[in-house]
């Protein structure tokens, strides 16, 4: 197989072909291994490959969902037996993991063929893929530009043709994000819904969830349905999946929708005009297939909001840096100066604000869950901006050394005692204040490719569901696809 067919099939279309026996899964991985050695050094998209791996797999009888395509695990929450899980950070980068995480398992037995692991900012708390360790991801659109993060990586590995669909996750928007600027479709399932373990059993209090990005909805329905069922018998709680597959609720019609829509920043930061165009575009393309699409926006405070999701990030910095520290003996110097700032902050939140920012988790969700009382849907942008250049958000350089001298010095606390980081934190969410709410709130969300700026720039847009609409979702994304393709649309790279 070529590159040129290769490409236009989709993960669902190249395992019927593997199926028919009209290809063979080492074709399909030469093909996927070519492009990445075509593309990827200027990409900066994969961490690490595993062909070795992925060749005697190729070897081996292939059953399941996905037999014989391959695919990329991000290096964060998809541990790999054998192989590191180096979460962006210098400090893991040596330190194999014993046993597949469940959701590896999962794509495993669906017979994917995984030849490696692309890259993500240190422990994926950053919208960019910039980390030190890793090198910089760039956006196959436009390589002066960000793919977005956490799973930057992946995102720029599908859109420039690599593989099909990839594995990415979820915390504050790293799906969604990297997909809107990708030109790709993203789901985040909502909580509980997609197996963890065995190495947690909620990441960040459950707001982070595993899932993919891909180039069509099929492909993502299919992969719902590999990682949800059947329910995890190690997970704390169980949740309630539908009886009938993801993959069929996708392929069903929509009934006519009442979707709210909201342009304005939750934190109030300026949002691009494209970012705006893109939802207009959507609201005029939405009303013409029959939803009922009107101003809305949920009654949730976003500036507190904004302060609780960076709390949770402060404290799982935190605690997360000092996990590390314990078990591989990882000296300050192997962490980055932004994750040193982050952690320092979280070392400094007290138990009960900690304790009072779990709480009003619950308050934002019920203003949440009243707006859907109303409307099926929230629209929002997915971004407040299309791509924005490598290195904008980059801390500046006298705050970068000071903190770095603060480090060796054994005081970087003192940083969380000022109002510099706070204003650096808000300078970053600014470009993408409307991801966090489905992650806060444990709801289902995702992000389809609907428009392209004038200087060719994919830009998605938003929609947040009620709990348990992942198939409403799934099934709209589609009625979109089928009306809007975009799967044609590729990168000059």
């Amino acid at each position: 197989m070529q590159f040129e067919d290769y490409r236009r099939h989709d993960a669902t279309s190249l395992a019927a072909l593997v199926r028919a026996g009209e290809v063979r899964p080492r074709e399909l991985l030469d093909v996927a291994a070519a492009r990445a050695d075509t593309v990827d050094p200027s990409l900066g998209a994969l961490r690490r490959t595993m062909m070795g791996i992925a060749r005697r797999r190729c070897t081996e009888r292939l059953t399941g969902t996905f037999a014989g395509v391959p695919f990329l695990i991000k290096d964060l929450m998809q541990e790999y037996a054998g192989m590191p899980s180096g979460e962006g950070t210098s400090a893991l980068q040596d330190k194999t993991i014993d046993e597949h995480s469940a959701i590896v398992k999962r794509w495993l037995d669906a017979g994917l063929v995984i030849f490696g692991q692309t890259n993500t900012p240190e422990f994926g708390l950053k919208g960019v893929t910039e980390p030190k360790t890793g090198g910089i991801t760039r956006n196959p659109w436009d390589l002066s530009r960000t793919p977005g993060g956490s799973s930057g990586g992946s995102a720029a590995a599908v859109a420039a043709g690599i593989v099909p669909v990839a594995g990415a996750n979820d915390g504050g928007g790293s799906i969604r994000i990297p997909a809107s600027l990708c030109g790709l479709f993203g789901l985040k399932p909502g909580r509980g819904i997609v197996a963890d373990g065995p190495y947690y059993d909620e990441y960040l209090h459950g707001a982070s969830v595993n899932g993919v990005v891909s180039r069509s909805v099929r492909d993502s329905a299919a992969m719902l349905d590999v990682m949800s069922r059947p329910t995890d018998p190690r997970r704390s709680y169980k949740v309630s999946i539908p009886d009938t597959p993801f993959a069929t609720l996708a392929a069903q019609a929509p009934r006519p929708l009442r979707i709210g829509f909201s342009v304005d920043s939750p934190i109030g930061t300026p949002v691009d005009p494209e970012a705006v165009a893109a939802v207009m575009d959507a609201v005029e393309f939405l009303t013409a297939l029959g939803h009922q699409v009107e101003p809305a926006r949920p009654s949730v405070d976003g500036h507190q909001l904004a302060r609780d999701f960076l709390t949770l990030f402060a404290t799982h910095a935190a605690a997360t840096m000092a996990n590390i520290r314990t078990k591989t003996g990882a000296s300050t110097a192997e962490f980055e100066p932004d994750t040193h700032v982050l952690a320092a902050v979280g070392r400094n939140i007290s138990a009960a604000e900690y304790h009072q920012t779990l709480d009003r988790r619950g308050a934002h969700g019920h203003a949440l869950a009243e707006f859907h009382g109303k409307y099926d849907l929230l629209l929002t942008p997915t971004t407040a901006r299309p791509a924005w250049p490598i290195g904008e958000f980059d801390t500046p350089r006298a705050l970068e050394a000071g903190v770095k001298a603060l480090v060796r010095l054994g005081q970087v606390d003192r940083v969380a005692k000022t109002s510099l980081w706070r204003k650096h934190a808000l300078e970053s969410m600014s470009a993408v204040p409307f991801t966090q709410l489905a992650n806060v709130t444990g709801r289902p969300a995702m992000t389809v490719p609907t428009y392209w700026t004038p200087q060719g720039l994919p830009l998605g847009v938003q929609f947040v569901g009620d709990t348990g609409s992942e198939g409403l979702l799934l099934a709209l994304a589609t009625q979109i696809e089928h009306a809007r393709p975009w799967a044609h649309k590729t990168p000059p790279i």
